[in-house]
Parts: C-alpha cells; sequence; structure tokens
C-alpha cells in the first residue's frame, strides 16, 4: 500500500473563478483514489514549518509570503498567482506533506508515499511564486530528506510545463539531480536541453504533440539514464498529468497508461539504488477526468513491488 498524505483544508485555496487550478482538482484525485481502493492509508500533512520552507526560500520570501493572504477575497502575486483567505494554510500543508513524506520513509516506515497536494509547487523559485505556486514542496522535502541522512536526492518531474522553481533551487549542488520532460514552447519558457547546472539537470523539451513512443524514448534514454548515472538515495516525483491528450493547458498525447510506463521505469532505477524509495507529489493536471485516471494509474504503479 502507498501512503497517501493530503489535507482537506487544501481545498481552502481557492484562487477565483474560471482558474485552472481549483478546488476540484484535488477532490477529482481523492475521489479517484478512494473509488480505486488506493486510499486505505491517508495521512492528515502537518503544516511547514518556517525553518523547512528557508532551506530553500529566503526568510524574508517566506515571511512576504506567509503574510501576503488576504481576509478576504483575492490577493495577485502575478497574473496567475492569486491568494484567498485559505491558501497560505493550504499552501504550508502541501510542503508539509511531502515534509511528512519523507521524513516517514527516511525513518524506514514506509518505501513509497504519494502526496496529494494543492497548490502545486515546481514553479516557485527561491525568491518568486509563480504559475500558481508558492513554495517549492519538492526542493523543500528533497533538503529534509539530506538531513534525515538520504544524502543523494533526486526530482524526477514529467509535468507538462518545466520544473523551472525546482531547476533553480537544485541547479548549484551536486548532491541533488534534477531531471525534467516538458513541453517546448510553453510557459515557463526554461528547460533547454543545454541547461544542466553543475552537471546535474538533465531536460528533455518534447514539441506539441509529440508521439507517446518518442516521449517515452526521451524518458527513458536521457532522464532516467541521468538519474542512473547519480545514482539516488530517495527519488522524488513531480507528479503533474497535464500532458494528458485531455488536458487543456498543453498540447500532448499521453494516456494514463503512459504515466502509469514512466512511474515504473523509475522504480526501476530506486530499486537498483535506492532501495525502492519513492516519494511523489501532485503537480499539474487540469481536466479532471484525466487527473482521476492518471493519478490512480500513477499511484497503482507506485505500489507494485
Amino acid at each position: 500500500m502507498v501512503a497517501l498524505y493530503t489535507h482537506l483544508d487544501m481545498l481552502g485555496h481557492a484562487p477565483g473563478a474560471g482558474h485552472p487550478e481549483h478546488p476540484g482538482r484535488l477532490k477529482a484525485v481523492l475521489g479517484a483514489l478512494a473509488d480505486a481502493g488506493l486510499d486505505g492509508e491517508t495521512m492528515a500533512a502537518g503544516e511547514a514549518e518556517v525553518a523547512d520552507l528557508e532551506r530553500i526560500h529566503p526568510a524574508a520570501y517566506v515571511t512576504r509570503i506567509l503574510e501576503a493572504g488576504p481576509r478576504e477575497g483575492l490577493a495577485y502575486l502575478d497574473a496567475d498567482t492569486a491568494l484567498s483567505p485559505g491558501s497560505v494554510r493550504a499552501a504550508r500543508l502541501a510542503a508539509g506533506a511531502t515534509l511528512d513524506a519523507v521524513r516517514s520513509v527516511a525513518r524506514g516506515e514506509r518505501t513509497r508515499a504519494f502526496c496529494a497536494v494543492r497548490p502545486p509547487g515546481h514553479h516557485a523559485e527561491p525568491n518568486r511564486a509563480m504559475g500558481f505556486c508558492l513554495f517549492s514542496n519538492l526542493a523543500v522535502a528533497a533538503r529534509a530528506a539530506q538531513e534525515a541522512g538520504l544524502k543523494r536526492v533526486a526530482v524526477i518531474d514529467f509535468d507538462v510545463h518545466h520544473g523551472n522553481g525546482t531547476q533553480a533551487a537544485f541547479e548549484a549542488d551536486d548532491s541533488l539531480f534534477f531531471g525534467s520532460i516538458h513541453q517546448s514552447p510553453l510557459y515557463p519558457g526554461t528547460g533547454e536541453a543545454s541547461e544542466t547546472g553543475v552537471g546535474n539537470v538533465v531536460n528533455a523539451p518534447v514539441p506539441p504533440h509529440t508521439d507517446p513512443r518518442i516521449w517515452r524514448s526521451a524518458f527513458e534514454g536521457r532522464l532516467m539514464a541521468g538519474l542512473d548515472l547519480f545514482r539516488p538515495d530517495l527519488v522524488l516525483i513531480s507528479a503533474g498529468f497535464d500532458a494528458h491528450r485531455r488536458d487543456p493547458l498543453a498540447h500532448q498525447s499521453l494516456e494514463a497508461e503512459d504515466f502509469a510506463w514512466a512511474t515504473r521505469a523509475v522504480l526501476d532505477v530506486a530499486r537498483h539504488h535506492a532501495q525502492g524509495r519513492v516519494v511523489s507529489s501532485l503537480e499539474g493536471g487540469y481536466d479532471l477526468e484525466g487527473l482521476g485516471r492518471s493519478a490512480v494509474a500513477h499511484v497503482q504503479a507506485l505500489a507494485e513491488e
């Protein structure tokens, strides 16, 4: 059984009518997992502590976000990223879920976990909220994992958008690895193959409407090859499902089984180097049917031995 870390208070993040990153996304994921019988070990996430957030984000940035939540209405950080009265708690819970999961894995209590969270995190740079993201959830979790003794931590990101925030947090530190496959051109306009950090970043941009067979080849030949060479102690997955063919914010052609295949590919490397330790966290995915089906396929694959 894969442990599921979540909290219903993340539904309190309500960035406005018509916003793609709405509370119904989390409801769709949790409902689909429950219908598939994959919610048997559900853990209530706690809020990330300020000290945890400050492992990635400067103190002034953390303070600014924590104080930015409005008492009523919406406060906009940029054209895409808005805060409602429940947003700051939701963001602390989203980061807290990943922290709780990696610490549990580091203690040997479990091997796999999925964090059903919102707001997502992979666009949040150390000094900048953007792209619906406030805190860099998995980057924060990676630092906590290192503190707990898992020294070499990797993030594999198959969201259709490049995880610029995770890359910015990792690119100067060779104890961390970031691999991303994403549509290009597309928001946020980063993630060229030439962006390699200190040899610890692998980007695999693919054009719109890429054949799933070509997508799989790039995922395996670039991301998994790089991950294997890195020899991680723990693998984290930025699990965005917006490369699904139904998604309205991008132009890819994947189905739920493609995400299951990618998950198994990550597990193969994790079994070889990391004793099978994998923690996944929800990022994008904006068609509710495609999102629910993909999350189920992903968690079912995570549960395989």
